[in-house]
């Protein structure tokens, strides 16, 4: 049976980094009260690029680390809610800028679930009639940031990492997985409003930024994450012992420790990067990754769990053995 194989994970970030005493100078707040809180210390912010940018710069350093020819990828997909435009896709303008001609490329918006989504395509793309792939986590998200609201400014981050994928009939790759969208309650989650006129000139004016309701996206996240991890994981026939690392989306170290404590699991299987980047959306897993891969910590036979949640509402988890 043809399965997924990862061959490779990349990350870049910006060079600035903001601090929170930073932002401290922007607004009513301080490092203690944001980081007791989330976990965040520092975020890296773009000075003059956009998310094609970031995710131009992976997708480069991918090729060059494995010495893989672009003109061998089959498909390219991005996972983001912060395109440079709606047309053309980040996927397109990467796919241009790093010369992927027999590639076709898409991006996919399920927010901080970004990536798990995009890998589950992926893993469906190499079991029909596609060889090898490159899947990215990119996004610009402080240009959706009011940053005089501290309420959500602290948390986010820019930043863009992924993989590239390949056909395999080994033993290995995607063993079960548990996507969830919860649209009823997207509301507590909101970025990116359009201006809109109808025909008779009423004006519905645009709101980019974010809006959230973050007492109940905790509790969505502390909630459903367990749901599907244990989908996933029974899915595969894995117990949560069995499972080396759980890597969750990046959003809140609070979050993170709470299902640990659900799932009955060391805190220690549940590295942690956010102090450094902050929520960076659809990069953050990739980014996680990236860091565990470069370190050396992911090893071949080890079982790894993935697991995003945010926007749209959407959640989802999926088992993968290296």
């Amino acid at each position: 049976m043809e399965q997924l194989k990862i061959i490779s994970a990349m990350k870049y970030v910006p060079e600035r980094v903001v601090t929170n005493d930073e932002l401290a100078t922007m607004m009513d707040t301080n490092d203690e009260w944001i980081f007791s809180r989330t976990g965040i210390h520092r975020r890296h912010v773009v000075t003059d690029e956009n998310t094609s940018d970031l995710a131009i710069m992976v997708a480069k350093r991918l090729l060059e680390q494995t010495h893989i020819a672009a003109e061998s990828l089959d498909f390219i997909i991005v996972g983001t809610m912060s395109p440079d435009t709606l047309s053309p896709s980040v996927a397109a303008r990467v796919q241009g800028a790093i010369g992927a001609t027999n590639a076709f490329a898409t991006d996919l918006n399920a927010a901080c679930t970004g990536l798990v989504y995009s890998m589950s395509f992926a893993s469906a793309l190499l079991a029909t009639r596609y060889q090898r792939g490159m899947v990215i986590g990119a996004e610009v998200l402080s240009k959706l940031l009011d940053w005089q609201d501290r309420t959500v400014s602290v948390l986010f981050g820019d930043g863009a990492a992924g993989v590239i994928v390949e056909r395999t009939t080994e033993a290995i790759g995607y063993l079960g997985e548990s996507l969830r969208t919860y649209g009823a309650q997207g509301d507590a989650l909101t970025a990116g409003a359009f201006a809109n006129t109808n025909l008779t000139g009423e004006i519905t004016p645009a709101d980019p930024y974010f809006h959230m309701d973050g007492r109940a996206v905790y509790n969505f996240a502390t909630r459903e994450v367990p749901v599907v991890l244990n989908e996933a994981m029974e899915q595969s026939g894995v117990t949560a012992d069995e499972v080396d690392l759980f890597l969750l989306h990046q959003a809140n170290s609070r979050i993170i420790d709470s299902i640990a404590k659900r799932m009955k699991q060391p805190i220690e299987k549940f590295p942690m990067n956010m102090v450094e980047y902050g929520n960076t959306s659809a990069a953050s897993i990739g980014l996680l990754l990236a860091e565990l891969w470069e370190a050396g910590r992911i090893q071949p036979g080890m079982k790894i769990a993935i697991a995003g949640f945010g926007g749209g509402l959407t959640a989802g988890a999926s088992v993968l053995q290296f």
